[in-house]
This record gives structure tokens, C-alpha cells and sequence, in this order.
């Protein structure tokens, strides 16, 4: 299966470099960048610390914590003279090729330690962190340096949909990426002082993992596509194609919140993806939240429903203010119903031919 966010890497580093390449000829040391308190080469110093972490990451595979080591772009220690300008735009296409070669190599399924928020990040969102510190700090660089910058909207677009899920779209995906990140203004929208970007939560049960949906993966599910996973008989249920078409309306609208969106039901012995659950919109005032899940033809049978389920009604049930997860199921549907039932939902109510089920923490 195609790693996605190589190419993006690649073509964001590309970009950098063209641009910055026209002011090797200034003083980076003496100029800040942007609104940053670094100045320039410092700046271009993170750049590729970060490309190279990141690659390190997914590499190493490391769970815990970083992998203990950093680069050094000054050559004075051997006695040589320091990185100029074009060296450091040279580091920074040799770490991007670096974390681009890493996410090609590294199996769909991997997830190593990112701090935030929920400690992880796979290959997909360690590309898109890439891309992000590329295009943003290529942007303070050329603030600094006094040159225009914009690169394609398509990069900016990438960036958003994966690790941005709660920004509505703008006009623009990169005036809407430089507001997020407090480097610009919207109309209409009061400006940024503190932002973070936020990786798709996934969570573990017995045979199971549970995998966030991102806006991007959400919007390619809903379009008949795959969502990059391979599915146990060769495409998602319809069911979870109108979850994925709700979820793009709640990012476009900007009413998205990661943990209470749809989650991906892939097992873990080959891989493939069984089924979808997720939530239909966050907790009410009365911390009830309603949930949903279908599972693919050729996934049925095995128990997977209802080891999701039960999964997934814990972690909400462990959430603050959060009392009842419920569940409405068709007359009709008896599978259905046995899955609630084995989960520990109650029936509570029956009405125009569907039942309620509730489990209450």
C-alpha cells in the first residue's frame, strides 16, 4: 500500500529550497524570523533537527520518548569552517530526503512517540509534522529575509486534514494554516495566540486497533475510496462511507473533535480493516453520547462488534461529564442487537421501529 506524505515531504523541501536559495547572500544570523524569537539560521537549524527527529522516530520505532541524538550544522568543532547558508539549505534536502525514505519504508500499521496529544504518530502524521515545520518556518525565513512565500495550496491542504482536524476550512488553505498557527488573520475570526497540532487517537482491544479517522481519511471514505487501508473484502461498508460523509461535514463546519469522530476497526493480525465505529457528535449537557458501528460482510461472526464496542464505550465512559453512551438499533437488526446486548448496554426505550440501548458509567 502507497505511503502517503513521502511525496509531500519532498516537494515542501523542494519548495523551501528554491525560495530560500535567492538570499543565501544576506546575514540569516542577524535577521529574525518572522515573528519568532530565533533568527534566521537558527531557524533553518530546527528545520532540519526536526526532519531528521522525525525520521529518527519512525525508524527507531521509538515508543517512550525521543531517540537520544541531534545533528550538528556547525563544522568548527573538526575544525572546519561553519555551515554557510547553502550548507544549511543542503542539510535541510538531506533530512527531508531522510524522512520521506522513512516514511516510504515504514509499514502502515507502525506508531512511534510524538508528545502530542495522545503520545503517538504514524507515518502519515510524522509526514505531515514534517511538511508543517517546512512550509511555516520557510515562511518566518522569508518574513525575515524580506521575500515573498506561498506554497502550493495542496501542501497547506495536507497539513490541515491531518494534523489540524478542529480548524475550519478558510478561504484559502494556506492563509487558514498561517492563522492556525498565529503567523496571519481571517475575517471573521478573532487572531491566534496559542495553538498546537494534534495527531488521531487510536486505541488498543484484544485482536483490535482502533484508529482515528482523519479529515482526509474521512473525506476519501466518503468518495468510495479506501481510507489507505486494505479492507476485508475489498472496499468499507456503506454504513461507514455516510460516517466518514458525516464527519467531513462536521470538519467543514468546524465542529470536529477527533476523539468523538469515527474510528476504524483494523486487526491486527494481518492488517486489514474489519469495520467502523464512532461516535455521532460530542457529549450532549446531559454527558450522553451516541455511537455507531457497522463491520464489513466477510468481517461478521467473530466478535469484533462487540470487542469495539466494548472498547470504545470504556474510554468515553472515562471521559469527564460523560454518563451514558447509547445506541439505536433497527427492529430488524438482530445481530445488532445481540452486539449492544454482550457489550453490557441495557434496552431503554422502543419507538418508529428502532430500540434504544444505554450503558451508563
Amino acid at each position: 500500500m502507497r505511503a502517503v506524505g513521502a511525496e509531500q515531504v519532498e516537494e515542501a523541501v523542494a519548495h523551501c529550497v528554491a525560495a530560500l536559495g535567492s538570499v543565501t547572500d544576506q546575514d540569516w544570523t542577524g535577521a529574525r524570523a518572522g515573528r519568532l524569537e530565533w533568527n534566521c539560521r537558527e531557524t533553518a537549524a530546527h528545520v532540519a533537527s526536526d526532519l531528521i527527529a522525525y525520521a529518527g522516530q519512525i525508524a527507531g520505532r521509538a515508543q517512550e520518548a525521543y531517540v537520544p541524538f541531534e545533528i550538528t550544522l556547525d563544522g568548527s568543532e573538526d575544525g572546519l569552517d561553519p555551515a554557510d547558508n547553502e550548507g544549511l539549505l543542503q542539510v535541510i534536502s538531506t533530512t527531508g530526503a531522510l524522512l520521506a525514505a522513512a516514511v516510504r519504508t515504514t509499514p502502515r500499521a507502525v506508531r512511534a512517540f510524538h508528545p502530542y496529544p495522545f503520545r503517538h504518530a504514524n507515518r502519515e502524521g510524522f509526514a505531515a509534522m514534517g511538511v508543517a515545520e517546512v512550509l511555516l518556518h520557510t515562511h518566518d525565513i522569508a518574513e525575515g529575509t524580506g521575500i515573498s512565500y506561498e506554497p502550493p495550496a495542496e501542501l497547506a491542504s495536507f497539513v490541515l486534514t491531518r494534523i489540524f482536524p478542529r480548524v475550519r476550512p478558510g478561504p484559502t488553505p494556506w492563509g487558514t494554516l498561517l492563522w492556525a498557527t498565529g503567523r496571519g488573520d481571517l475575517p471573521g475570526r478573532e487572531p491566534v495566540t496559542r495553538w498546537h497540532w494534534s495527531n488521531n487517537p487510536v486505541l488498543r482491544s484484544e485482536r483490535l486497533t482502533l484508529e482515528g479517522v482523519t479529515p482526509a481519511t474521512a473525506a476519501d471514505l466518503s468518495l468510495a475510496g479506501d481510507g489507505g487501508y486494505e479492507w476485508v473484502g475489498g472496499a468499507a461498508a456503506d454504513g461507514t462511507r455516510e460516517g466518514a460523509g458525516m464527519m467531513v461535514k462536521q470538519y467543514e463546519e468546524g465542529v470536529f473533535h477527533p476523539e468523538w469522530g469515527m474510528y476504524v476497526l483494523v486487526r491486527r493480525e494481518d492488517d486489514r480493516a474489519v469495520g467502523a465505529m464512532g461516535f455521532h457528535t460530542v457529549p450532549d449537557a446531559d454527558g450522553r453520547v451516541e455511537i455507531g458501528y457497522d463491520l464489513v460482510a466477510g468481517a461478521r461472526g467473530h466478535g469484533y462488534a462487540t470487542e469495539a464496542l466494548r472498547t470504545l464505550s470504556a474510554r468515553a465512559l472515562e471521559q469527564d461529564g460523560v454518563r451514558t453512551v447509547a445506541a439505536v438499533v433497527d427492529h430488524e437488526n438482530v445481530p445488532s442487537q445481540k452486539v449492544v446486548a454482550r457489550a453490557g448496554f441495557t434496552r431503554v426505550a422502543e419507538d418508529a421501529g428502532q430500540i434504544t440501548y444505554e450503558l451508563r458509567g
